[in-house]
């Protein structure tokens, strides 16, 4: 309330050369204006609403940002389980052709390999597991 009564008096001095008439009505419309305090706390509403949807934004945008990075991160962890499984592969491929089947080994991956759908399933398996 000082800041504007100390306006109205700046408006005064400034305009006391106009008649008194009319300086009776730009006062009274000078002072229509002061209780405008409820537009001010609409505004300091608006405001505020304006501050926290910002802030509603920008944690949106934050986790969208981090839903983006566990998605790479789950793309990153399947492209290495696919090279894993093509390393092992390949070992198990050079595994199969230097076991003797008539070895123990070779009849132990024998009765091994009957619970799987192909011999190369159980000796990657067997070599996961062998690790």
């Amino acid at each position: 309330m000082d800041s504007i009564d100390k306006l109205l008096a700046e408006l005064e001095t400034e305009y006391k050369g106009v008649q008194p008439q009319q300086q009776q009505s730009k006062s009274a419309a000078a002072k229509s204006f002061i209780p405008s305090l409820p537009k001010s706390a609409s505004f300091m509403d608006n405001l505020l609403a304006e501050v926290k949807a910002d802030f509603a934004q920008e944690d949106a945008a934050i986790e969208l940002k981090r839903q983006q990075e566990v998605e790479q991160e789950g793309i990153r962890q399947e492209k290495l389980k696919a090279k894993q499984l093509e390393v092992l592969k390949v070992q198990a491929k050079k595994w199969l052709a230097k076991v003797d089947p008539l070895s123990s080994e070779g009849l132990w991956f024998e009765r091994f390999a009957e619970s799987y759908s192909s011999k190369l399933e159980a000796a990657i398996e067997y070599l996961r597991n062998n690790e």
